[in-house]
């Protein structure tokens, strides 16, 4: 079957968050939503579910549930069982139980930065300090400096907090650099929560998806994985993510945190998630090379602009520009006034940075490489 990623659908008086952020001059390519028709398997699927005509409470799919324990084993020879799996309205909210679950008023959690920002968040809301290790680019990739934290640590340190592939610098970790993930995590005796929403996204041709909790028995032992189907079969509005936790006790602690706080996921959701992970894929193996070009293309016009700099991002659809260089105070303001929505640095740790997202099509990003063009130039 052939997909259309190049036909261009009016989002803007729709409901879309991304397409109302902002006025009709502005080309929104911020938060990490394609503009992308879903696969579809997804929409016959939904149909065929809102056919039923009766929306009540919903039980925990064992359908969806052999699909996950199925698409584990399957990519990544990860034998995992199905009580190990929590369903949850968004990965965010995982973010936010693991905090407030592993660790006490007191006690620190470890992210990297710059990171997405509710990695940042979810230390801040339930009131827990957060160390930072930086990112440093080395042979053209982000690359986590935990080494960089050692003289800083306490002891009150309880939860790492990863990003694999790396939100927003687009980096797939190798095993060995997971390997010292680990290390550090065992030499500081930390609980680990691995958030790994893009990890069908692999841009690469030969980046390997490996996810943490894969390394090793103790590696599984201390995890909790983040995954979901809504970044690659363009799906967040309807929220349905989950936890893969292996260790019964963290998986009780897990949940007794979230019980009664965040809600069950609809059966929209869960029916969409199903028809993705079962049927999905066919339309994803179109849509990576479309991301790819895309890509590519962003990559090569941001780097013959003066001033902006952009590491090719081995996974994801979000591009990671480094403006510094440029004589402006504020890069995202400077780019929104020149009719460009991006996602601004300063969220994710670094205010000379902005975040662009290129899962659009092809049209809209010649259209807003124009533009980024045009608004340097200006500055001459």
């Amino acid at each position: 079957m052939a997909f259309n990623f190049d036909e261009g659908i009016d989002r803007r008086h729709s409901d879309s968050s991304k397409w109302n952020k902002y006025s009709d001059e502005v080309l929104p390519m911020w938060v990490a939503d394609m503009d992308f028709r879903s696969p579809p398997c997804i929409v016959d699927a939904l149909h065929q579910r809102v056919e039923h005509g009766v929306f009540g409470y919903g039980t925990r799919p064992k359908a969806l549930i052999d699909v996950i324990v199925k698409r584990m084993a399957d990519l990544y020879q990860w034998q995992i069982k199905p009580e190990w799996i929590v369903i949850l309205p968004g990965v965010v909210a995982g973010l936010n139980i693991s905090v407030r679950a592993f660790t006490a008023p007191d006690e620190s959690t470890i992210a990297p930065t710059p990171i997405y920002p509710p990695f940042r968040k979810s230390s801040a809301l339930a009131q827990r300090p957060q160390l930072n290790a930086p990112l440093r680019l080395e042979n053209g990739r982000w690359v986590m400096d935990l080494s960089s934290l050692e003289s800083q640590l306490t002891g009150k340190e309880k939860l790492l907090m990863l990003c694999n592939p790396q939100n927003p610098g687009g980096t797939v970790y190798s095993r060995e650099e997971l390997q010292q993930q680990l290390t550090f995590a065992q030499r500081h005796d930390l609980i680990v929560c691995s958030d790994e929403i893009h990890c069908d996204l692999l841009l690469d041709m030969d980046a390997q998806h490996i996810p943490f909790a894969t390394l090793s028995d103790d590696a599984e032992r201390r995890s909790i994985t983040l995954i979901s189907p809504s970044k690659t079969f363009n799906i967040a509005g309807l929220g349905a993510s989950f936890a893969i936790i292996p260790d019964p006790q963290l998986r009780k602690q897990f949940n007794t945190t979230r019980d009664g706080i965040v809600p069950s996921v609809d059966v929209l959701a869960l029916t969409a998630a199903t028809a993705a992970w079962r049927d999905g894929d066919d339309w994803l193996q179109a849509l990576l090379p479309y991301l790819r070009r895309n890509r590519d293309r962003l990559v090569s016009a941001v780097n013959a602009i003066p001033g902006l700099e952009m590491v090719s991002p081995q996974a994801t659809y979000l591009g990671w520009v480094d403006a510094t260089a440029l004589p402006v105070d504020n890069p995202t303001l400077f780019f929104q006034k020149a009719g460009l929505g991006f996602s601004p640095g300063a969220d994710f740790g670094e205010a000379k940075f902005v975040r662009i997202n290129f899962g659009c099509t092809t049209a809209n990003l010649e259209e807003a490489i124009r533009r980024i063009d045009a608004a340097v130039k200006s500055l001459s």
